[in-house]
Formats: structure tokens, sequence, C-alpha cells
């Protein structure tokens, strides 16, 4: 299992948001940055978790925990030409973009901030605390994972 961090901003689609979808699971689409798509495409897997962070907003920083329940597939947003992420240079045979299905696990009792992350000198290497570093989708290690829901006060149980 592998840990993850997707951002997304929680005006378009938040943490809850997800909750209220249909059995809590929702396509994580419209993701359009290729490093971003291999991570979709190559290394996340159904039963990895991921840190559902909410950006763009007032208090940024993760709003709770989802689980990856679907490898990646084609994202058909790509393939629609009403869609805001319509390619139109992609299509079926080669698909550009990729989807996976996230589960919604947690909402924390609070938004653990950004600034309460980076005043941990432990977290040095996350993606989100590293200047100039504006991915949507990031790995997090095992360890960065556990200092994390620590310092949030969150566990899975």
């Amino acid at each position: 299992m592998n840990y993850w961090l997707f951002k997304s901003e929680p005006d378009v689609f938040g943490i809850d948001h997800l909750a209220k979808r249909p059995n809590q699971t929702e396509p994580w689409d419209g993701v359009r940055n290729y490093q971003a798509r291999n991570f979709l495409r190559d290394e996340i897997k159904a039963g990895d978790l991921l840190f559902f962070y909410h950006s763009s907003c007032k208090v940024v920083g993760i709003a709770g925990i989802a689980e990856v329940v679907k490898d990646g597939y084609p994202d058909a947003s790509q393939f629609n030409p009403e869609s805001n992420y319509f390619d139109p240079k992609s299509n079926p045979e080669s698909p550009r973009w990729i989807s996976v299905d996230v589960k919604f696990r947690k909402k924390f009792k609070h938004v653990l901030s950004l600034q309460e992350i980076k005043s941990n000198p432990a977290i040095t290497e996350l993606g989100i605390v590293k200047k100039g570093h504006r991915l949507s989708i990031m790995p997090v290690t095992e360890k960065e994972w556990s200092l994390l829901l620590e310092m949030a006060g969150e566990n899975l149980g």
C-alpha cells in the first residue's frame, strides 16, 4: 500500500462532497498535469490511502482521508466537448488522461493547516512544503503519513 496527497478546491469538490456521494465514492477526474497523470496511471492502486487536501480556500490543509478503490482508467471528461476538462487531442484508442475512484474514509475534526504542517521540522520533503511545488497529486512517505495523522490528532480507527 502507498500513501498520497490529492489536492482539491473545497468549493468545487471537497471532502464533504465526497462523503455525500453514492457509496461515498467518486471518480477523481480532471487531472491535466503529466506527472500527476503518471502517478494515476502507473503507481496509484486500489487500497492506497490519500490525504484529501483543501486548496485555494480560507484554511488550506488536510481535511481528511480517502481510499483509492479503483485503479486508473481513462478519464471520461477528456472526451466530452461540454466538459471543462475536454481534450481535443485525446481519443478513446489512445487516452491521455486517467481517473481513479476514491472513497471517503474520514473527515478530520479540524483541517490540519499547511501552516501547522510547515511548522514540523520532520516534514521537509513533502511536496506541499516545498517552494514552487504545485502538483495536485503527490506521494507521501509512510513516515510523513504517520506524522501528519499524529499532528491532526487522528487515526484510522
